[in-house]
This record gives C-alpha cells, structure tokens and sequence, in this order.
C-alpha cells in the first residue's frame, strides 16, 4: 500500500513537468500571434519572451524560501494556484487588447511555474537512488517534452487561424471589418488558458490531499548558506551555462515560426505542425538521453551533445531554407537532455544546500528573458531573422565547455579513488 502511495505521489511530480512545458510551449505561438493582434516588431514581440523568463529570476529566492520553511508540497501548491490566476487574466487581457496587460498575466503565470520548477527539480532527485538522480530528472523532463509536443501541435491551433491575412488585404478592409478581424485574433488565446487554469487548480487541488513520504522542511543555517555555497565551482558554472542554455533553447523555438514563414516559405499555421515535430523531437530526445546514460556518464554526453548543436546551427545560419527545418528537429533533440542534465551537475552532493542552489540555478532561466530581445534586436537591425539566430549559437558554446569541465572533473575524482 505504501509503494502505490509514493508511485502515485511520483506521478503528480511528473505531472508538473508536463503542465510547465504547457505554457512555455505556448510561447513560440503566442509571440507571432501577438505580434499580428498587437501590431509588433520583433525587438517588441520578443518581450513576450521577456515577461515571462524574468519571473524565474524575480521569484525563484521567494519560492527557494517557501521551500524551506513549508517543505515541496506546499511550495508546489503555492505555485499551482499562482499559474492558475495569471492563466485566467488571460481572458480580460484579451477584452482589453492591452500588450502589457498579456504581459503581465504572463508574467504571473510563469511565477507561479517558478515554484513548480524549484521544488520539482530538487524533490524528484530525492525521490530516489541518489546515484540515478541524473537519470530520474531526464526521465521525469521527458514529460515536460511531452508536454511540448502538445502544445505547439495541438493547443497552439486554438490560437493561431488557418488563414491569416497578410497585410495587404488588410489594407482592403473597411474600418468596422479590421476592428472585428483584430477581435477574433484576441478571442482566440482565451480558451486555451483558461483551460490551462481550470487544469493548474485540479492539479493543485490533487497535491492538497496527497500525503508524501520526503517532504520535511528542509532546515540549513542561513548565516552559512552563501559562503559555502560560493566554496562550489560546479554549482557556479552550472549557473552562467544555464543562463546561456536556456537562451539558446527560448531563441531557437520562439522565433521557429517567424524563420519558417521569413525563410522556409512556411505559413504560420504550417509552422506550427513543424513546430510539433521539433517538440516531438525534444521530447524523444530526453527518453532516448535517460537511456543512454546508463551507458555515457551525463557530463560526457552534455558534451557531445553540445558540440553536436554548434554545427547544427552554423547550417541553420547558412545554409537556410527548408534544408534547415531537419536541422531544427535535430536540434531539439540534442538540446533535450541538457536543463535537467546541467541542473544535476551543477546541485550533486550539496546535501542541505540543494534547495538554496536550486533557486540559483533556476534564477539563472532569466537568460531566456535577455537573449530573445537581443535577437529581435539584431533581426531589425539587419532585416534577416536567419542571421539573428547568430545569437544561440553563440550560447552553446558555455554549454560545451561545462560538459568538458565536468569530464575532467569526473576523471580527477576517478583518479583520486
């Protein structure tokens, strides 16, 4: 009876993974979407990117806080009904047709995946062998691909239309036909969030009536806490290559669409069906990773990986065109198991500062708030949103560099046994 408590338990866990991908995932849609409604440039509509990443850097000490002192449960609780409420301001932002008003409902939504994100990482590395901790987070972050996949296949056709008008037939219609077509674009994104709430508040109301086995509040001396924790050259590299990673990962898939239909000749309804096949190819990514380290220590392959990503995207400045949306795919799944891979690394054998690290590490997702506005900007600087992906190109290469140190470091304590 216990093991069918703590496997269902395990199974909420994951759930969060899957309900985080959601919402980001909904991002790469949401900005060419805005970007029509709203009548953006690219610098502009890049700050839908913005909104939403520097909630993880404004709110993860917070939700590290609540961690300690009331344990992951309530933490996740905590987060859960806060994504809720930003998932339901959706609907009067929509009414008002107010950018900053979507952006401020972003913003809340993704503090309170903030949350998720800093208790779900550390409590499922707990949930287990503490040599499998590796494994177990790309497993579990292989449902957050899951959740990926779902969002840009499905979820995204509820916003973006089939046929989407270009501007020059927008010039055809009459004042009163224009105002109703922008009506029916901000119509659109209500539904989709405000499913997306009603699910966040039925999750929470499932951990509320949950028992788990590991969920004490976690105690450590606070007067320590920073100057041990600066002690660790892991964990501060592991920050400055999370910063760049996830700038690398929100570029590459929230400008996707906006390259497919500029540089592949794509249509934007047509880029979200390839959009899927890059989130499907993420989400294989990080069940074919879990796999393969049993076999390639996680440092290694975050290496191996990385380099890999390098020359995919040098092919993707290049050479373009639709030649490039195999590489994309490709892309996707070798960037899949590097989050969850650099966030173990960067909090193994730190014992009871992982939840203080942990908020670290998550503060560092505020690279995918920064790097996205730089894009935007050189794409109007210099008209081409190919050469703009310049930009995550140059963010994996602290990614390679990690996993090189991480080698050496495992060879080192090897050597020392």
């Amino acid at each position: 009876m216990k093991q069918n408590k703590n496997s269902y338990g395990n199974i909420l866990v994951i759930s969060l993974f899957f309900l985080w991908a959601i919402t980001a995932n909904l991002l790469p849609v949401l900005i060419p979407h805005l970007k029509k409604a709203c009548r953006l440039t690219v610098l502009e509509s890049s700050f839908i990117d913005s909104a939403y990443w520097i909630a993880y850097f404004a709110v993860a000490i917070p939700a590290g806080l609540v961690m300690k002192r009331f344990g992951y449960q309530k933490a996740i609780i905590t987060g859960l009904l806060l994504a809720a409420t930003g998932s339901f301001l959706f609907y009067p932002a929509a009414e008002s047709r107010s950018f900053a008003f979507f952006l401020f409902a972003l913003f809340v939504m993704a503090s309170g995946m903030t949350f998720l994100e800093t208790s779900a990482n550390p409590f499922m590395t707990i949930l287990g062998d503490p040599s499998t901790a590796v494994r177990r987070l790309n497993f579990a972050q292989a449902f957050n691909g899951l959740g990926a996949f779902i969002a840009s296949m499905f979820l995204s056709k509820f916003i973006i239309a089939k046929n989407i008008k270009s501007q020059q037939e927008l010039d055809l219609l009459s004042p009163a036909a224009m105002d109703n077509y922008y009506s029916l674009l901000f119509h659109r994104v209500k539904l989709p969030y405000i499913l997306i709430g009603m699910v966040l508040v039925l999750v929470a109301l499932l951990f509320m009536f949950t028992r788990f086995s590991n969920n004490k509040p976690v105690r450590q001396k606070t007067d320590h806490q920073v100057r041990n924790l600066s002690d660790r050259t892991q964990l501060k590299w592991g920050i400055v290559t999370q910063f760049f990673y996830v700038g690398a990962q929100v570029c590459i898939s929230s400008f996707f669409i906006l390259y497919a239909t500029s540089v592949a000749g794509i249509t934007a309804y047509d880029a979200t069906n390839y959009l899927g096949l890059l989130l499907l190819g993420f989400m294989l990514g990080r069940y074919f990773g879990s796999i393969l380290m049993k076999y390639i220590r996680p440092a290694r392959l975050l290496f191996i990986y990385g380099t890999i990503n390098i020359f995919l995207m040098s092919f993707i400045i290049c050479i373009g065109g639709k030649a490039s949306i195999p590489a994309f795919i490709a892309l996707e799944f070798f960037m899949s198991i590097m989050y969850p891979t650099i966030f173990s690394l960067a909090i193994r054998n730190l014992g009871e500062y992982t939840p203080t690290a942990s908020s670290y590490l998550v503060m560092s997702i505020i690279g995918g708030a920064i790097f996205p506005p730089l894009l935007g900007y050189l794409s109007d600087l210099t008209g081409s949103i190919q050469l703009a992906y310049i930009v995550p190109l140059i963010c994996f290469i602290p990614v390679v560099y990690f996993g090189w140190r991480q080698i050496h470091k495992d060879l080192n304590t090897q050597t020392n046994l």
